[in-house]
């Protein structure tokens, strides 16, 4: 059983991304949407602490919570979606950065999308791409790329089903939120007193409260999906950098309406990352393996097919901070959210397809669970 939650921050928020900062003269950017490990630290801590768990035990892995686990053994629970969403009119309704199968501009001040399609390379033509295709779309225009814009949960759905997206599916960055710089000052840790010359920068994050001009919006916040827990149906998290307070409460939220009939029947798909991808093999996602004839097959969760095409990208780094060890996780090069991957020659039941979405890119057996947890390697499936 799935719990939607709407985490709704109360204060501004440091969603501090992989880049250290802290010396005198640095600055720190903020990623929004943050990573998927932020919203399950925030509510396996909040979990923990309404059941009574004592914090040390648990990081010594001397306790262990029924659904949470321990933090080298993860139990059930997992975070099967996590995205930044908007309330209006006491509705929550996700928010999706465009994907790499987009081609986005501004034309008269508002965003225009044409998508990218499979073209097969011709032999005469030499690329470093193992794939047989490219991701092309067919324009006699240039135009600069698009930033800054979502698309609402109606129009994501359309993109999932090869519909052209409409002027009213995008949604501008700068009606969600704002930067805020502050300036920090480095701490003298044995003289508990500010340090001398040690003032840096840093990037707060002030998502929009549906209070003011930009009222019209709604308030805004992240929603995220949680499979394997009893999670309250109300209460107070620490979220992000510093611990700042944000407030959750379970929400309704619909399936994505996707046809995995049709899907199933036309044997063939897209795969869209929905958070970044760890993968072994870097850029191909878990189950993607190489055949001796050069070509490269997909197998996993019972789906299976030929990787026809990829629109991957530069490789992103992911992080954090293990509070139980009391330091730094392992950096790891990530196939960014927003990543897409075609495949022809689909054999997969529409079942298998639901649960493979549900799963996310992850192998039956020899993979990082507490990754997985948190909410990595989560995908789409779409029409193709």
């Amino acid at each position: 059983m799935s719990t939607h939650c709407f985490i709704e921050p109360l204060d501004v928020l440091f969603l501090r991304g992989n880049r250290l900062f802290g010396d005198p003269g640095s600055h720190g950017e903020s990623l929004v949407p943050p990573w998927p490990s932020v919203a399950a630290g925030a509510l396996r801590s909040w979990l923990l602490a309404e059941d009574g768990i004592d914090f040390a035990a648990f990081a010594g892995g001397h306790a262990r919570h029924p659904s949470i686990g321990t933090p080298s053994q993860p139990g059930s629970f997992r975070i099967t979606g996590f995205n930044l969403a908007r309330e209006c009119n006491g509705t929550v309704e996700t928010l999706h950065a465009p994907p790499a199968d987009l081609d986005v501009h501004v034309h008269d001040g508002m965003p225009v999308a044409r998508r990218l399609g499979p073209v097969m390379i011709d032999a005469r033509l030499a690329t470093s791409s193992p794939l047989p295709a490219l991701p092309v779309v067919a324009t006699r225009d240039r135009h600069k790329p698009a930033t800054a814009w979502w698309i609402t949960r109606a129009g994501w759905v359309r993109h999932l089903c090869g519909v052209a997206l409409q002027p009213a599916d995008w949604v501008a960055s700068s009606s969600l939120w704002q930067i805020d710089h502050r300036v920090g000052v480095g701490l003298d840790a044995e003289r508990r007193r500010a340090d001398d010359g040690k003032l840096f920068s840093m990037q707060a994050v002030v998502l929009n409260d549906g209070i003011g001009p930009r009222a019209v919006h709604g308030r805004v916040g992240f929603v995220a999906t949680v499979d394997g827990a009893d999670l309250p149906a109300q209460g107070m998290v620490r979220f992000g950098g510093d611990g700042r307070a944000a407030a959750v409460r379970h929400i309704a939220l619909d399936p994505l309406a996707v046809d995995h009939e049709a899907i199933s029947r036309d044997r063939r798909c897209r795969i869209v990352l929905c958070t970044p991808g760890v993968f072994a093999g870097g850029w191909l996602p878990a189950g993607a393996n190489r055949q001796a004839d050069g070509s490269i097959r997909f197998a996993c969760g019972g789906v299976r097919g030929r990787l026809v095409a990829a629109a991957v990208p530069r490789a992103d780094v992911v992080s954090g901070f293990d509070l139980a060890l009391g330091k730094p996780k392992p950096a790891e090069r990530a196939a960014p959210a927003g990543s897409v991957y075609w495949l022809d020659e689909l054999e997969a039941t529409p079942d298998a397809l639901r649960k493979l979405a549900n799963n996310g890119l992850w192998p039956d057996a020899g993979h990082d669970a507490p990754r997985q947890a948190e909410g990595f390697n989560l995908i789409a499936i779409a029409a193709y």
